[in-house]
């Protein structure tokens, strides 16, 4: 197949806000070096923004460093007046801590929608002259003769029909060639798997760890108990996951009478049953939940994972022709709950690089290893080097987690054991009791959903006659051993309904239904078997965020 071959300085894939802050300082750099460097930034989604969603809560710190006139620039900021109240739920009742730990006070923070920060970063990266194209999805990196440099990315042929055959609107992806490409997919990201395993990017590290959250934005009444809580920031542990089971709830208050609400699970979890959709509908029936939403409705959902691993699980950043940035390299500090600074400033730490490279004319990792370097010297080491064992301390059980996290504090962030051991997600399901709780009845349709809504509400859509975007090696174990042991935890663990369990002549079949796939991804890290593989659908597919 005849593929259009483009040239660039760097070229970088995805669009989130490691990237896009990467794609700026880069610009800005080379202009006040008096050189001129071509930069393409590509992103699945239709538009910029469309596919991001966070929590979130903005630590200013690198938006400061790389825009210091942002707010003049009209940066799309949702609350500034941040008050943290940290609560302990049981099933019918809460206690608030006394004292919230330092590290998670968000005085000097803000709240803001991701999807419409990285859209606005969008339009500055673009003012500048960085060529932005939305809809095209990086499907395969290009490597030189040697098969070890990266040069470049391919992007999906789109016009391909569900049997694998060209349709008459059919156009080839297009190879995007360049000195320096960098990788900055979010979690997960189905290039980073395959040039992880080409070049071996995770030898030796500790494997990755996950979490999916369930959000929401929520349209309040006029009058309503938020607007006179004495927080605007609250973060819950407990009910509904216990104390064995990783994760807990986050409200923010937004503009407009809005609030961001969700559930983050860690996917470590052992119960097979676990679902972490219902979960989340049970986290909104808790009283003090109820108290602060009732009368509202949800205007936006979604769900998407977190890489929680942190320092310990991070990838080697650098290879020939190729830098590791934001999600995609583990930068999330668990312990502060934040990952858009450090993801933006890993960016901007990646295009200082770039442009190292590009005037010594060498992108090779030699030069490239430089990027680690300079983060080693920036503050996203301290930041997460004192959260290296954060994420694994709240993986143990009951009050455990409560001994490794105080040992912690007491330790600058050593604890007990340094290192301490991360489990793969995909291996810690028990079989067992399987029977599932009843679940959350009384949806009404507008504050209280169901997953179909959900997606539906997340604006997803894909392309129906297309190759279907979620792989399975071994169609018959999904209907088999993973059936009779685990009793087919995908049908629980994907917060979009994309995979039901049917029976067809008195036997088990799994059907799909990927046009509701919401990209999270958390099939392909919790699948017991490994027996799912996300690849990237046609460019475009997917949620349509706008305020989450």
């Amino acid at each position: 197949m005849q593929r259009e071959q483009l040239e660039f300085d760097v070229v970088f894939v995805g669009g989130g806000p490691a990237n896009l802050a990467g794609a700026i300082h880069l610009k800005r750099l080379a202009a006040q070096a008096g050189r001129e460097v071509e930069i393409c930034l590509i992103e699945k989604a239709e538009s910029i923004g469309a596919h991001s969603l966070s929590g979130a809560v903005l630590d200013l710190k690198a938006l400061t460093e790389l825009l210091p006139d942002y707010a003049t620039r009209g940066c799309p900021i949702e609350e500034t007046d941040l008050r943290d109240g940290i609560f302990y739920l049981t099933p019918r009742g809460q206690i608030r801590l006394p004292l919230t730990p330092a590290f998670m006070h968000n005085a000097g923070c803000a709240v803001i929608s991701l999807s419409k920060f990285c859209a606005w970063l969008g339009t500055v990266a673009e003012e500048l002259g960085v060529n932005i194209f939305p809809g095209f999805a990086g499907v395969e990196a290009l490597y030189d003769e040697s098969g070890r440099r990266v040069v470049g990315v391919r992007t999906g042929d789109k016009g391909i029909g569900k049997n694998g055959t060209p349709k008459s609107n059919m156009e080839p992806g297009v190879d995007l060639r360049a000195a320096v490409t960098v990788l900055g997919e979010g979690p997960k990201g189905s290039l980073m798997r395959e040039v992880g395993k080409r070049l071996g990017l995770c030898d030796g590290k500790m494997p990755q760890t996950f979490e999916t959250a369930v959000k929401e934005v929520i349209e309040l009444p006029a009058a309503n108990a938020f607007q006179d809580s004495p927080f605007t920031v609250i973060h819950t542990f407990g009910f509904p996951l216990g104390l064995d089971t990783k994760g807990g709830g986050f409200l923010y208050r937004m503009r407009e009478n809005r609030v961001a609400l969700g559930l983050v699970v860690g996917l470590d979890y052992e119960n097979p049953m676990l679902e972490p959709y219902q979960e989340f509908l049970r986290f909104k029936r808790h009283p003090l939940i109820v108290g602060l939403i009732r009368g509202g409705k949800v205007l936006q959902q979604g769900a998407k994972t977190l890489a929680a691993g942190g320092w310990y699980t991070m990838p080697q950043l650098a290879m020939d022709g190729a830098l590791v940035v934001g999600d995609s390299a583990c930068m999330l500090n668990t312990r502060r709950l934040k990952g858009i600074h450090t993801a933006m400033k890993s960016g901007m730490l990646a295009a200082e690089t770039a442009l190292d490279a590009l005037e010594r004319a060498d992108a090779s990792a030699a030069v490239l290893r430089g990027y680690a370097d300079r983060m080693a010297a920036s503050w996203i080491r301290s930041e997460l080097f004192a959260a290296r064992n954060f994420g694994q301390a709240l993986s143990r059980k009951g009050l455990g987690k409560f001994i490794a996290v105080g040992a912690q504090l007491l330790t600058g962030g050593r604890g007990l054991v340094d290192p301490m051991q991360t489990v793969d997600d995909a291996a810690t399901l028990k079989a067992g009791q399987l029977s599932a709780p009843a679940p959350v009845a009384d949806l009404d349709g507008k504050l209280y959903i169901d997953k179909l809504t959900g997606v539906y509400l997340s604006g997803a859509t894909h392309e129906e006659d297309q190759p279907c975007h979620l792989l399975i090696p071994d169609p018959e174990l999904c209907v088999t051993r993973c059936w009779q042991t685990f009793r087919s935890p995908c049908t629980r663990f994907c917060p979009g309904q994309v995979y039901e369990m049917e029976t067809e002549g008195g036997r088990p079949r799994l059907k799909l239904n990927p046009s509701n796939c919401l990209h999270c991804k958390t099939c392909e890290i919790k699948d017991p078997y490994k027996n799912i593989l996300w690849s990237c659908p046609e460019g475009g597919g997917g949620p349509k965020f706008t305020i989450t």
